[in-house]
């Protein structure tokens, strides 16, 4: 005979897993085929500009500069990036070789995804390519910024910039006083002026407060004054 129902109680029942459920956070906190964890030494090139781009690199932890060179050695920073950051994408749309230099800044953990699981998962993973997209969304409105920074901004403004978006202010991470060291030259070549320009500025941001240099260089929120000016 049927066992009786007591009330108030009902029989609890397995809720079936989805087999097409995926966690993006878990996926890239994790190795496996396709894809694998690459440390790099502060200065240590993860690549070459016109190295093959076999693969796509998600950052896990440190930072990274891209740099692009011209035939006559000379270096221009382009990007610095940091934690949840992805870079070197060029390869899943068609690029055979890297369009610029990667290199570490701080000591690196990067998760690298080979071209074909990269491409697999954004077809199958809808969680993945969401993030993805979102990622590639942000970093180009970002891009669409730093060109009118370029053309609208004074050169003291986009150094201060610069050196708030070095220590997170405006991003999800949160804010770290202490930026990864960066040489005047570096800071020239981003925000399009000279090095004795930038050395001026940074004397003046010294004066009034803005940054510091207690075990490196500390920037403060009072920095945003410079940017927020008229």
């Amino acid at each position: 005979m049927k066992a009786p129902t007591l009330p108030g109680k009902t029989k609890r029942q397995n809720k079936p897993k989805d087999r097409n459920d995926f966690s993006a956070r878990a996926f890239l906190n994790s190795t496996g085929m396709g894809r694998r964890i690459v440390e790099y030494l502060p200065s240590e090139r993860i690549y070459f500009q016109g190295d093959p781009a076999s693969s796509v690199q998600y950052i896990k932890q440190g930072r990274v500069k891209l740099s692009v060179v011209n035939k006559f050695g000379k270096e221009a920073v382009v990007a610095l990036l940091g934690p949840s950051d992805f870079f070197g994408e060029g390869g899943i749309v068609g690029q055979p070789v890297r369009a610029r230099m990667a290199t570490a800044i701080t000591p690196v953990t990067l998760l690298a995804i080979e071209n074909n699981e990269m491409i697999r998962l954004l077809r199958v993973d809808h969680k993945f390519t969401d993030r993805f997209i979102s990622y590639m969304l942000s970093r180009n409105f970002r891009c669409e910024e730093d060109l009118v920074d370029q053309l609208f901004n004074s050169s003291e403004k986009r150094l201060a910039r610069a050196l708030l978006l070095m220590a997170n202010y405006g991003s999800k991470e949160p804010p770290q006083r202490l930026i990864p060291r960066i040489t005047q030259e570096e800071l020239a070549d981003m925000i399009g002026t000279t090095r004795s320009r930038v050395n001026y500025f940074l004397r003046e941001f010294t004066r009034k407060g803005f940054i510091g240099y207690e075990g490196g260089l500390h920037v403060n929120s009072s920095l945003l004054n410079v940017v927020l000016e008229k």
